[in-house]
Order: C-alpha cells, then structure tokens, then sequence
C-alpha cells in the first residue's frame, strides 16, 4: 500500500479532526484542549505520548526495528488573536480567536502520519511526532 493510499483511507476521520479543532481554538500555550484531543488520538493508535513540554507539547514516539535513526514531525497547534468571520459549521467557537493561519491543518496531517506510522511500521528507526 502506498503512503498516500493509506492515509486517504482516513481522511474523513482526519478532517474531522481539524474541523474539531479549528471550531475550538486556542492561543498560544493555552492549547490544553488541542493537546487533550492529540494525545487521545495518539494514545487510541497505541503511540506513547509524553505531556507538558512547552507547557501544552505533546510528544508521541513511534518506534520499530533497532536502528538509532530517528526523524521528527512537528506542528503547531496554536490559533491567533483573531476574528472569524466564516459561517460554515466548524467557524471558531471562542470570540477573537481563530485558525487564520492553518494550524489546525498542521495538527491534522501530523495526526494522519501519527495513523499512517502507527498501522504501518516498515521501517527501522524512531519518528518523533511533535
């Protein structure tokens, strides 16, 4: 199975998320519903997480094989002092708050390569996921 075909199989579960998101944002170090929704998903995939860096960080580790090579894949999560003007159903939900520079987008692709590594470990080493 190539990556991309296994990632779009998730993909309606995956939007989901970052609609979930986006409708909830948080400003910087205050994403502690951002980081509740990430570590649940990463946990439910049987990832361990690690909590608390950067005060809100969540760190999942997966791991196979033996090798020392390691790879990490980072997203913010933050929104912006900003106000949503979008009317569609996953508009923010907190007043002068918003995704307006696609945070929530990051958060999701990391989460569907979060999916993808966890059902898919064919390689040898550590992705950090940040």
């Amino acid at each position: 199975m190539k990556v991309i075909d296994s990632i779009l199989t998730q993909a309606a579960g995956i939007a989901s998320i970052r609609r979930d998101i986006h409708a909830h944002p948080e400003l910087c170090f205050q994403e502690r519903r951002t980081a509740d929704v990430v570590a649940a998903k990463l946990t439910e995939w049987g990832i361990p997480i690690h909590r608390g860096l950067g005060t809100t960080g969540v760190v999942g580790i997966v791991k196979n094989g033996n090798s020392d090579r390691a790879i990490g894949l980072r997203a913010d999560m933050d929104a912006l002092p900003v106000q949503e003007f979008n009317t569609f159903d996953h508009a923010s939900q907190h007043a002068g708050q918003m995704h307006a520079c696609g945070h929530d987008g990051h958060t999701a692709m990391l989460l569907a390569a979060a999916q993808h590594f966890a059902k898919n470990r064919n390689f040898d080493g550590t992705v950090y996921l940040i």
